[in-house]
């Protein structure tokens, strides 16, 4: 068989060869060699192995001509149903991988990946989307992953089901590889083959995370699965160990001394790294505000263990019952948070504020600093309401200083608003656990005056400080965020027409007011959330960069991070920077070094950002899950959040979002219109779509997915059904 395969396999790729051949489709080609039908997929089969090994290609028009096809290097993400995207540094469309062209790639791998159709512009305007094929992996971005160990019934093997959904394959454990793990623990598995063709991964376990039963271990799987460092190095530890837990004369030396100023720390009650103070005075119709951040620089030495590991990590990570920090709690919760009471180093960022919110002169300093109280989001804002007459009495010498920072608060509001800030207000989900780590409370976050009041105040410090040192010409890490693709806006200037809104978008790029006066009509309408969800998804991610291009969502020209340096690296590198400059260290070496580090510092700390933002999203997902497995066969109304060709997926007002998949519309055949975000029964006619509220029933929920299901409720349909039961063990904790 093997030799007559490689004879045709020469046949075809003379005839390739010749002179004479004009590129054609597989179907053209089988009808010029006489191919009968029932020998086409063989031809196919000798086409695809020319192609693999580079002597032939595929044209954008699947054509098949000489030669290799221009390919491109990227890494693999895969999506749980199969198909996935190849993203390429420097292009800025990803490019999407069908089903049958992933040649065996894995999420996270680096890929070789030829074009099949390059996106180029239809003649309707739209743009199409741009096509490959993996036709090489050059290294695997998956080495370990975590998942549900099964053990064979009556044999010696087992598989891990992989927590991550974007890895499809169960992974094969031979006998004797399986490190002690029994039926139904959680473990770490390193991989030893990827399989091929009908053969599964393989791997060996190399920890127990614990039962799938045992409360935290739901939450530590997250963490080793997002491989977010855990424990700190002895090294480490041992360096902040000497660090120490109080000031000294030496350190206020130089610094400018306000301990007699008045300020507070506003934060959430659990809240113990407090970075951020804020003290305000009023001059006149001038406000001079303070805002204080902990000097986290003082004590963490570039290069040294402690920096290095903060690098590594780059940001702290809030889970649902823990954090993992980014520096010790020795210095977070100790020397670098600025406690009520006690002497403390800050950077300050000092403004005077005109009636309008424009800064007309501002002082950037290092200073020493005494907090007069700490407190809470929560208690702040029922003071500015008059709802706690004990905490006004409690609090009398600072409630005069409150009543201005909401004064002020709300002047800055107003000024971002003129300019055309957007502010998407999309609840968060506050999850309340038992102390067995079990959810039985979610709700939405709720931004009050006090949280307000202090974002305001922390957008202008960054905003401040960001500017000065772009016209001071020094290397800087900037908080960027790009305007969104003029085609995406376009789709959304035309899906909001049906609606009778228009948005302008000239002939440059489209601007942030457009879209914040568009948020502003929808404001309470039927549709607000239907629009407000696809503007949102039309816009880009933030990130940190070493060039200015401003920050679109927030229509600011200049924008960095600096009030965070406890719990973002960012802030801790620009605060090194601020420091050199104001102790006159800034000169031509140190520049050329910062040059130097600045982009990389940017790509691993937006890297650190998108993997805790995962892990905040998957534990937030799995909490939920595990808290609608405790209302199986319960009815609630929701929103249809979102609408694919597999099913819509619906929000309660708790912001737990759950998924009617397709198979359960069962009144009627579902067709999915993309363009306009609806769901179309085929006979009844019946239009279900986006923003629409919808009551449902709770069928299913999956602690291991993490994924929940919802059946529509008819009118009329009894809501307290029998309770169908589909969740799976490891909810039951």
């Amino acid at each position: 068989m093997d030799g007559t395969f490689e004879k045709r396999k020469k046949i075809i790729y003379e005839f390739i060869c010749d002179d004479f051949y004009i590129p054609m489709k597989q179907k053209e080609m089988a009808a010029l060699l006489q191919v009968s039908k029932e020998q086409r997929g063989e031809l196919k089969e000798v086409l695809d192995s020319l192609v693999d090994e580079g002597k032939i290609y595929v044209s954008k028009k699947g054509k098949y001509c000489k030669g290799e096809a221009q390919t491109l290097t990227g890494v693999y993400q895969a999506h749980p149903r199969g198909f996935g995207f190849v993203t390429v540094e420097g292009r800025e469309e990803d490019i999407f991988i069908g089903e049958d062209d992933t040649g065996g790639a894995f999420h996270g791998d680096t890929v070789e990946v030829a074009l099949t159709r390059d996106g180029s512009h239809r003649r309707d305007g739209h743009r199409q989307r741009q096509e490959g094929r993996v036709v090489k992996i050059l290294s695997r971005g998956m080495t370990t992953l975590v998942g549900l160990y099964e053990k064979t019934k009556k044999k010696n093997y087992g598989f891990v089901i992989p927590d991550n959904r974007r890895f499809l394959e169960d992974v094969f454990i031979p006998e004797g590889r399986d490190g002690g793990a029994v039926d139904g623990h959680k473990v770490v598995v390193e991989l030893t083959s990827y399989g091929g063709p009908g053969r599964k991964p393989e791997g060996k376990i190399t920890e127990i995370l614990g039962h799938v039963n045992d409360p935290g271990v739901d939450i530590m799987s997250i963490v080793r699965g997002s491989d977010l460092p855990c424990e700190f190095p002895e090294k480490v530890l041992n360096q902040a160990g000497r660090v120490p837990d109080h000031i000294s004369e030496a350190d206020m030396a130089g610094r400018k001394d306000i301990r007699d100023w008045q300020m507070v720390t506003i934060d959430g009650e659990d809240a113990k790294d407090l970075d951020d103070a804020v003290s305000l005075t009023k001059e006149g119709d001038r406000y001079v505000l303070g805002v204080h951040i902990a000097d986290v620089a003082n004590y963490v030495q570039e290069g040294s263990a402690l920096d290095r590991e903060a690098l590594k990590r780059g940001t702290s990570v809030y889970l649902a019952d823990r954090v993992i920090p980014m520096l010790p709690h020795r210095l977070s919760n100790g020397i670098c948070s600025l406690n009520a009471g006690e002497d403390r180093l800050a950077l300050s960022c000092i403004m005077t504020i005109d009636e309008n919110g424009d800064v007309t002169d501002h002082e950037i300093a290092e200073t020493v600093i005494r907090v007069d109280h700490r407190m809470s989001y929560t208690g702040v804002s029922r003071i500015l309401k008059g709802e706690d007459p004990e905490a006004i009495e409690k609090y009398q010498d600072v409630v005069p200083m409150l009543a201005q920072m909401a004064e002020l608060s709300g002047i800055l509001r107003d000024r971002r608003h003129r300019r055309g800030s957007i502010d998407f207000d999309f609840p968060e989900a506050k999850l309340i656990l038992d102390e067995k780590g079990r959810p039985v409370e979610i709700r939405p976050y709720e931004r009050n005056a006090a949280t307000r009041l202090i974002e305001d105040f922390m957008l202008l410090a960054n905003e401040t400080v960001a500017e000065e040192y772009f016209w001071r010409e020094v290397p800087f890490l900037y908080r960027t965020h790009e305007a969104p693709d003029e085609d995406k806006m376009k789709t959304l200037a035309a899906f909001i027409n049906n609606f009778g809104y228009t948005m302008h978008i000239g002939s440059q790029k489209v601007q942030p007011m457009e879209i914040q006066k568009l948020m502003g009509k929808i404001e309470g309408t039927p549709q607000e959330a239907l629009i407000s969800r696809l503007a949102l998804r039309s816009m880009k991610q933030a990130k940190y960069t070493p060039e200015n291009t401003g920050h679109f969502g927030l229509a600011a020209k200049y924008y960095a991070h600096f009030t965070s340096p406890i719990r973002r690296y960012p802030d801790l590198q620009i605060h090194r920077i601020i420091k050199d400059d104001l102790r006159g260290r800034l000169n031509g070496k140190k520049m050329e070094h910062y040059e130097k580090i600045l982009p990389e510092v940017a790509k691993q700390t937006s890297q650190t950002e998108r993997r805790a933002e995962e892990a905040e999203r998957e534990t937030v997902k799995l909490k939920k899950a595990e808290y609608m497995s405790q209302h199986m066969g319960q009815v609630f109304d929701g929103v249809v959040s979102s609408i694919t060709k597999w099913g819509m997926y619906v929000e309660l007002p708790n912001t737990v979002e759950g998924l009617v998949h397709v198979t359960a519309m069962s009144d009627d055949h579902y067709e999915y219109y993309e363009d306009r975000y609806e769901m179309v029964g085929s006979h009844t006619g019946r239009v279900y779509k986006l923003g629409q509220e919808i009551r449902v029933k709770v069928t299913g929920a999956d602690c291991l997915q993490r994924t929940i299901d919802f059946e529509i409720v008819k009118e009329g349909e009894p809501e307290d059904g029998e309770k169908e039961d589909r969740r799976e063990d490891d909810c039951q904790q």
